[in-house]
């Protein structure tokens, strides 16, 4: 098994973790409580705090890291669509679904378990009403803060929209 690396950072909309193998990015989990900050130790991790936090300084930066996502068919034909919207851009589940031959429900559900949100930026994935759900609600918590945070700091949403 390949040697795993992993560090938490704070972002201005929470914290989060990051886990990357030797050549690629795996993961990004937000968290409910800050771990102790560290600094990354590995090569990879270090060009992601930097990119994380050009993110979050220019909602236009374009992320250039290597990544791996592992899932189903079906998971990986949505992420790929996903990977394609721009920043400042929503699509909604309906179009993905249609793009890919599937449904809405399905196309939600792949966004959920997206192992690398931000990234794969599965927070411009919208419901034909209103903005959908985000991060499945992993560990039973409402994250939906972030993705307003994220829809917001991009201009796609004003403040006092949702």
């Amino acid at each position: 098994m390949a040697d795993l690396f992993s560090f938490s950072m704070a972002l201005p909309f929470g914290a989060v973790e990051i886990t990357a193998n030797e050549h690629e990015l795996l993961r990004l989990d937000f968290l409910s409580q800050p771990l102790a900050q560290q600094k990354p130790a590995h090569p990879l991790l270090r060009e992601a705090e930097q990119q994380l936090l050009a993110y979050c300084s220019n909602p236009k930066f374009e992320f250039t890291l290597p990544w791996r996502l592992e899932g189903t068919v079906h998971q990986q034909k949505v992420w790929q669509q996903i990977a394609t919207i721009r920043s400042g851009h929503t699509l909604r589940y309906l179009d993905i679904a249609q793009q890919i031959q599937s449904s809405p429900r399905a196309v939600g559900g792949a966004c959920g378990r997206n192992p690398l949100p931000i990234i794969v930026p599965c927070h411009r994935v919208v419901a034909a009403q209103g903005l959908g759900g985000f991060n499945a609600n992993r560990n039973g918590l409402d994250w939906m803060p972030i993705k307003r945070w994220l829809l917001r700091h991009e201009g796609i949403i004003a403040v006092a929209d949702y």
